[in-house]
Formats: C-alpha cells, structure tokens, sequence
C-alpha cells in the first residue's frame, strides 16, 4: 500500500557567479536539480515554486528558467526581489517550493554554492567545475 503523501514546503539557496541570463540559469538548473535529486521529487508532486533573489540579480527570471523543464506545465511559479538587507550575501537565488511528500521522508533542503553560508548545517556539495574548484566559486 502506498502512503498517503502530505503537503510540505522545501526551501534552498544558491548563488550566480554573475548578474546574467546565462550565470543565473546554470544556479536556478542545480538548484533544482538538487531539490528534486534529493527529496526523490518528480515533477507533478510539485505545487509551486516562489524564487527571490537579491537587488544585484536582474538578467532574468529564474521562474522563466524553470518553466522550460519537462512537465512543468501545472508547476506555479513566481520570482519577486529578496528583501534589501545590508551586508546580504550578494547575487543569491532562494526558493521556497510545495510539494507533495511522503510523510516518513525527511526534507532536503539544499544550499549550494555561497548561500551554503546561510545554513551550513543544510549545504549539499555542489558538482566540481574546472580544475576540482566547486561550481560557482
């Protein structure tokens, strides 16, 4: 018998390592490629997803990135800027998703990148880049 699933909510960090479409969409795509990696997410679990990012990021939207992946067609999203605060870390994507879960698994909540700062006890390694530096650093 399968278990009932319930609605949780699931958020994550990361950072872009520049102010453009292309930087902002390599972030958004591994960062949700980590939440659904690992919370074993498949798209019509998903309700919605509200990304923010800080005044420093204004390329494009990141909900403009993610309407683009397979089945997401029934995904809500909406971007919105990050509340200004002084000394926040800069160039940085939050999410907040709804999904529905099974009860019995915990939530992942991935930080990656520079926002692995915000919650260290929540960041997830990020993929190596060129010469074993990790992406987006």
């Amino acid at each position: 018998m399968t278990p009932a699933l319930e609605l949780r909510a699931l958020r994550g960090a990361t950072t872009a390592s520049a102010n453009t479409c292309e930087a902002i969409s390599e972030a958004v795509g591994e960062l949700i490629d980590a939440l659904m990696h690992h919370n074993a997410l498949e798209a019509q679990r998903l309700i919605s997803i509200t990304f923010s990012v800080t005044a420093d990021l204004d390329a494009c939207f990141p909900a403009a990135i993610a309407r683009h992946r397979l089945a997401w067609d029934d995904v809500a999203l909406l971007d919105c800027q990050q509340m200004a605060v002084t000394g926040d870390l800069p160039r940085c994507i939050r999410l907040l998703a709804h999904a529905w879960l099974n009860p019995a698994d915990p939530c992942v909540h991935p930080y990656l990148r520079e926002a692995s700062r915000l919650r260290p006890d929540r960041a997830i390694a990020t993929t190596p880049g060129p010469a074993g530096e990790p992406a987006g650093h």
